[in-house]
């Protein structure tokens, strides 16, 4: 490697930790502004008026000014680290690490959820966790199949070397997007597979994992799940970002367009339901993309 080389390495170092940096402050602002909208269109859809757009901040900033009541002395350690390990997956997402490193951190950030919620003699927190526990065995194959598809059809994992590939990866890997897709209702807390904690009134366990968590605790939990929100959009925009830019964007929004409508169109499901038909989906469609592409040789 010559000087120039060096250089230009380093200076990719350079942009890549502001495009992380900018993950880091933008992403809570853009998963907010998101739930305000996710409401909004809930509501129209509900033939309801429903909240203003900010609405998501100002329930934030509320939890934020009450007491916080610890059930005990590790829940809050535990919640910490769930938004620690959160932020360094999209960060590192968007910095252009190993796409199984990062996968390995967010399911490691999940983990710390479910001990926030194990650590409580509360039946609604323990029943919540272990369908919590359910929900990453249901999804995990098919993130890894995605991956994999991924690997096959650019030969890397890391985020920046997929996109600038130049390849179509939705015209390769449409079973695996397919499958992708499916999982993402229960990555984004949708119905019919929120079985373990819901935005919205209806679920049957009161609040599911989150039942003993309250005020601060409550907050990190939302602002969390804010940041892994715009973490799964970056998912999405590898599909289609080697066709425009802002092309993906807007389908990307579309996504979760649709995964508001099916949370406003389908009743929840049994938890059998949704392990076998997300191992299926995985299968199915995204197995047999895989297999495909290796038996037609694609590279």
């Amino acid at each position: 490697m010559n000087l120039n080389d060096i250089i230009l390495a380093i200076e990719k170092n350079k942009i890549s930790l502001i495009v992380a940096l900018v993950y880091i402050i933008f992403a809570p602002i853009i998963g907010g502004l998101l739930a305000g909208i996710d409401r909004i269109i809930t509501a129209r859809m509900q033939n309801r008026v429903g909240p203003p757009l900010l609405q998501p901040f100002y329930d934030v900033f509320k939890l934020f000014s009450k007491k916080t009541m610890w059930i005990n002395r590790f829940q809050g350690p535990f919640v910490f680290c769930h938004l620690i390990f959160m932020i360094c997956t999209g960060a590192l997402f968007f910095e252009g690490r190993d796409i199984l490193l990062i996968i390995f951190m967010l399911s490691v950030a999940s983990i710390f959820f479910i001990l926030a919620a194990y650590c409580t003699s509360s039946p609604f927190s323990i029943i919540g966790a272990e369908r919590e526990l359910l929900l990453i065995m249901a999804y995990e194959p098919m993130i890894l199949i995605m991956l994999v598809g991924f690997y096959k059809v650019v030969g890397s994992f890391k985020f920046y070397e997929i996109i600038l590939s130049g390849k179509h990866l939705i015209l390769y890997l449409p079973g695996v997007f397919l499958g992708f897709l499916y999982v993402l209702t229960i990555k984004f807390r949708k119905s019919p597979f929120d079985l373990s904690y819901s935005h919205h009134a209806h679920q049957e366990i009161t609040k599911g994992i989150t039942t003993d968590l309250s005020a601060k605790s409550l907050a990190v939990i939302e602002i969390s799940h804010w940041y892994e929100n715009v973490f799964l959009f970056g998912l999405i925009f590898i599909f289609f970002s080697s066709f425009n830019w802002i092309l993906a964007i807007i389908i990307t929004l579309f996504v979760y367009f649709f995964e508001i409508l099916i949370d406003n169109t389908y009743a929840r499901v049994k938890w059998e339901w949704v392990l076998k038909s997300s191992w299926a989906v995985a299968l199915i469609a995204g197995g047999g993309n895989i297999i495909l592409l290796y038996l037609l040789n694609i590279k």
